[in-house]
């Protein structure tokens, strides 16, 4: 999985994850992206800088943030309480859709979607752990699976 960052038109930055650079190239030709801020389809990848690890701490590089800067121009993008409040409860939202209706497997995430995706158990909506590897692999064999993302509240 690459993460890149993006940017529409309107220069509201956001990240997105691909299965590679090839995946991300075709989103980015068909439209299929929009802006999850202003609901543009012109999206264009926008610079990253790499992580770097110094004397053991991973150290990041300087790089703007979607609630701060602009990668082009340094100029704020969201207005950085009231987005990225909304986000978060929307993500908080479907959070709880998702554990309300779906079975925890647990640890068992990447043998129990197999599974169901070959068909040897019976269909329906799971989530659990999985290591990156893991996820990785089922992608490659053609499983669809999503990260469930953690909100910062959920490690307090």
């Amino acid at each position: 999985m690459i993460r890149y960052r993006l940017a529409c038109e309107a220069r509201h930055g956001f990240e997105a994850w691909f299965r590679s650079a090839e995946d991300c190239d075709r989103q980015l030709a068909d439209g299929s992206l929009v802006c999850p801020s202003c609901g543009s389809a012109e999206i264009d990848r926008a610079l990253m800088a790499p992580a770097i690890s110094k004397a053991g701490a991973a150290i990041r590089a300087a790089e703007p943030t979607p609630e701060t800067d602009s990668p082009a121009t340094g100029q704020a993008l969201l207005p950085q309480n009231t987005k990225l409040a909304e986000m978060a409860a929307a993500l908080k939202e479907l959070r709880a859709r998702i554990t309300a209706n779906a079975d925890n497997v647990g640890e068992r995430f990447p043998e129990e979607a197999r599974r169901i995706h070959y068909g040897e158990s019976e269909a329906r909506g799971i989530y659990g752990q999985a290591t990156a590897e893991e996820a990785a692999a089922l992608i490659d064999e053609g499983v669809e699976v999503m990260p469930l993302s953690l909100l910062p509240d959920d490690r307090n």
